[in-house]
C-alpha cells in the first residue's frame, strides 16, 4: 500500500530537500505539500508562538488528515509546541521536523554542534533536545550556532552563498564534536560541503526525518 504523507511548510526552501529524501529512502510514499509561508514573519512579529499560529497548526494537520494523509511531517523547525496541538488533534502519526535527527544525535559521542540559519530555530530546538536526551537516558550537550545572513542569501538565490556561511560556521565550531546537526531542512543542501569541512559525522532534518517516519508507519 502507498502512504499519503502531507509535508507542511513554512518556508518553499524545504520542498526540494525533503522531496529528494523521500526519492532515496521512501520512493513509494505518495507526497502532498502544504506552505504557509507566512508563518516566518508571523513568528517574528508575535515574538513566539501564541495561539493563533497554535490553532493554524491544527488546522493545517485536520486538514491533511481530511485530505487522506496516513501520516503528517512538519518541516518547520521554530514551531514545536504548535506541532505539539496538531499532534494532539488528529489520530495519524505527526513528526516534528527535528524529533528523530535529536533521537540519533543525543547517541552520538560527544557535543552535538547545532547550526540554524533562523534564530526561533534554536529557542524551539534546545528543549526539544534537552528532552530527548532524558527520554535515552543520556547527558547530553548541545553547542548552539546561529549562522546569520545565510537564511537572508538562500532566499535572495545565492545558494552557493548560503552553502558555504553555513559549511564556515560548522568548520569553526565543530572541533571536538560527536555530531554536527542541520537544525532545518532548508540547510541539506550545504550538507555535501560541511561533510568536506569538518570531521564529525552530519546529519540532517529530511533524512532523519524520512526514516523515523517510515519506522512508524511501515516497519512497526
Amino acid at each position: 500500500m502507498a502512504h499519503r504523507i502531507a509535508l507542511v511548510h513554512a518556508l518553499r526552501a524545504s520542498m526540494a530537500p525533503i522531496e529528494a529524501a523521500f526519492a532515496e529512502a521512501w520512493p513509494s510514499a505518495t507526497l502532498q505539500h502544504l506552505l504557509d509561508d507566512a508563518l516566518p514573519g508571523d513568528l517574528e512579529r508575535a515574538g513566539r508562538v501564541d495561539a493563533g499560529i497554535e490553532e493554524r497548526f491544527v488546522r493545517l494537520a485536520r486538514y491533511a488528515v481530511d485530505a487522506g494523509a496516513d501520516g503528517v511531517l512538519f518541516t518547520c523547525s521554530a514551531f514545536g509546541c504548535a506541532i505539539d496541538a496538531a499532534r494532539a488533534a488528529v489520530a495519524v502519526p505527526v513528526m516534528k521536523p527535528n524529533e528523530a535527527m535529536l533521537d540519533e544525535a543525543v547517541h552520538s559521542d560527544g557535543d552535538v554542534v547545532l547550526l540554524a540559519t533562523f534564530a526561533p530555530t534554536l529557542a524551539s530546538m534546545l528543549p526539544e533536545a534537552e528532552a530527548a536526551a532524558a527520554a535515552a537516558g543520556r547527558r547530553l550537550r548541545v553547542r548552539p550556532v546561529f549562522v546569520a545572513e545565510a537564511l537572508a542569501a538562500l532566499s535572495s538565490g545565492a545558494v552557493e552563498a548560503h552553502d558555504a556561511l553555513i559549511a564556515d560556521a560548522a568548520a569553526e565550531h565543530a572541533s571536538g564534536a560527536g555530531v554536527v546537526a542541520l537544525a532545518q531542512f532548508s540547510m541539506a543542501r550545504a550538507a555535501p560541503l560541511v561533510r568536506r569541512r569538518v570531521d564529525a559525522p552530519v546529519l540532517t532534518t529530511p533524512a532523519s526525518a524520512v526514516a523515523g517516519l517510515r519506522r512508524r508507519l511501515v516497519e512497526s
